[in-house]
């Protein structure tokens, strides 16, 4: 059982949570992840990056989406609830070379990941450039975290309601055609971000690295659910990964695995949340009864 220490909204369904795991805070690395499930008899177990921890705290730090049954579900709880299980940590974590430049490169929910792998190339010496990306203002997370590590920052919004109206693949693009390139860019967001990412730096041939979030179930190798395809090689994104060198990957392989599950997906999600309305539509129902007595 991992006790829910803060909570903190950042946008409308991307929650922040710090939790106590003092074995896991203690031994976890830049780059790795753990595996959480919140109904040990029934619930789904799901693959979260720990985007920050404190050892001496015995805590980390993670940050979800709302999407399916299981984080709208971990989003209902609050301080001082309880997770069931938390496994981890869990993957290869991050190899952080000693370069000279670093373009880290987050998309969404996948700035939070990359925060820690960012933070790891700036302590190590190397310059860092941070390109944030978001589909709007309201949905862009921990920029004043990266403001405060980047010696570069740089935010894109598609609508241009903040920064720059554009994809973050255009100021890639940029700073892989300056005259001294990067050595190194980090990207991670939704596949076909990293995708594109991927394709504007094989141009140049600059190193990608690509940390990939594919279904997981136990975390072992076992099961083959988070497979890809890596130079043509079978991986499992839980014990080889989850970063992978961005110009190997098959993303058109990866984004079909991962939408296997989309309708079923939804279904669960949509009977939680008609279970919920229902469940505060009776309480209301019943305060409302009270009150006239």
């Amino acid at each position: 059982m991992n006790k829910i220490i803060e909570k903190k909204q950042l946008s409308d369904d991307v929650f922040q949570m710090c939790i106590e795991a003092p074995l896991i805070a203690r031994s976890r690395k830049a780059g790795q992840f753990i595996l959480l499930q919140i109904d040990t008899d029934f619930g789904e177990r799901i693959p979260l990056t720990i985007a920050n921890g404190d050892a001496e705290a015995g805590t980390i730090t993670i940050v979800f989406q709302s999407v399916g049954a299981t984080t709208h579900k971990l989003s209902d709880k609050n301080v001082g609830d309880y997770i069931e299980n938390v496994l981890g940590p869990l993957g290869q974590p991050t190899h952080v070379k000693d370069v000279d430049w670093v373009v880290c490169v987050g998309g969404g929910i996948g700035v939070a990941p990359m925060y820690p792998i960012a933070k790891a190339f700036k302590e190590s010496g190397a310059k860092l450039t941070v390109i944030m990306g978001a589909r709007n203002k309201d949905l862009l997370i921990l920029e004043e975290d990266m403001k405060a590590i980047a010696d570069e920052l740089i935010v894109c919004t598609d609508d241009g309601s903040y920064g720059r109206k554009c994809l973050v693949t255009e100021p890639l693009k940029e700073c892989c055609q300056r005259e001294q390139q990067p050595d190194e860019v980090v990207a991670i967001g939704p596949p076909i971000m990293m995708k594109f990412c991927s394709l504007t730096t094989k141009e140049c041939e600059v190193p990608t690295t690509v940390s990939l979030n594919t279904i997981m179930i136990d975390g072992t190798g076992m099961c083959g659910g988070c497979r890809v395809t890596v130079g043509g090689e079978t991986k499992f994104v839980c014990v080889d990964g989850p970063e992978f060198d961005g110009h190997k990957v098959d993303f058109d392989n990866m984004m079909k695995r991962l939408g296997a599950y989309k309708k079923q997906e939804q279904v669960n999600h949509d009977k939680y949340h008609d279970h919920e309305c229902k469940a505060e539509k009776q309480a209301d129902e019943l305060v409302a009864k009270q009150g006239d007595k």
